[in-house]
């Protein structure tokens, strides 16, 4: 009687095909990590869509090419200036200045240059070493006494990690790494020494990234909690949050923001 039983035979259900097949695609591969981006700019989509690059008043610049690796510009800049204050209050007075700039900019070498009519000298340098090892170079030369400053340094890029490696005036050292844990996760940390305000520091951070969204938190021994989320409603529309609390001076803010990109403008 047992031969004249059909054999029964098993079905898997789509659904179920489809989950495992989504768990093995998901699957770590640790000796395949991306690269993540510098630990300096772990909060770089929350600060596009919160915190552009404004002003307020008039400009106008203008820039001419000479060739195609050396440039001109000129910029009149015309509306009030901050002036730091121990108050809440805001003190703004009107100021206006002439900017005249040079411009060299190389597949590996870009150099650029500003002289101020009110004595300041601005200049930046990014030289590629190598594919992986870059160098950065920030100054600001005032006739202002002890307000001029300068700062080096050096960003290894490495498979599945970065690091860098800071050093300015006023005994400033600074070293940060940050790797990545997963294809979506990253985490680093920071260290960094002010010799001349005796001061020294340390924090860590942590990214995560889909196609959809990323979310970042960071602390720092200096008393700062950092937390910022950005979603991606679509190519063209994010929508944005931040959360900043200093624990040693209890200041909190939080803001909420959204861009816009359109072809030619960005909201």
């Amino acid at each position: 009687m047992a031969g004249l039983v059909p054999p029964t035979t098993t079905t898997i259900p789509a659904d179920a095909s489809k989950t495992a097949h989504t768990k093995a695609d998901e699957k770590t591969d640790y000796m395949n990590l991306p690269c993540p981006i510098p630990f300096e700019e772990i909060h770089r989509e929350a600060l596009m869509s919160l915190k552009p690059e404004t002003f307020e008043g008039l400009r106008f610049d203008f820039t001419k090419g000479l060739n195609q690796k050396f440039s001109l510009s000129h910029s009149v800049i015309m509306g009030p200036t901050e002036i730091p204050s121990q108050s809440t209050e805001t003190i703004k007075i009107p100021t206006a200045h002439y900017e005249f700039g040079a411009n060299f900019i190389d597949p590996n070498l870009m150099l650029i240059g500003r002289v101020l009519t009110d004595g300041r000298l601005n200049a930046r340098v990014k030289w590629d070493l190598t594919d992986n090892l870059t160098l950065k170079a920030n100054a600001q030369l005032t006739n202002e006494p002890h307000m001029s400053h300068g700062v080096i340094n050096f960003d290894y890029k490495g498979k599945d990690y970065r690091s860098q490696f800071q050093m300015g005036n006023g005994a400033l050292l600074g070293a940060s790494y940050i790797q990545s844990v997963t294809q979506h996760l990253s985490l680093g940390g920071e260290i960094f020494w002010a010799g001349q305000h005796r001061k020294s520091g340390i924090g860590y951070a942590g990214r995560y990234e889909t196609d959809k969204m990323v979310a970042t938190g960071q602390v720092a021994s200096t008393g700062m909690v950092a937390l910022s989320y950005v979603q991606k409603v679509s190519e063209k529309v994010s929508l944005a949050s931040d959360f900043m609390y200093n624990y040693m001076s209890r200041d909190v803010t939080a803001s909420v923001g959204y861009d816009y990109i359109l072809r030619q403008a960005y909201i």
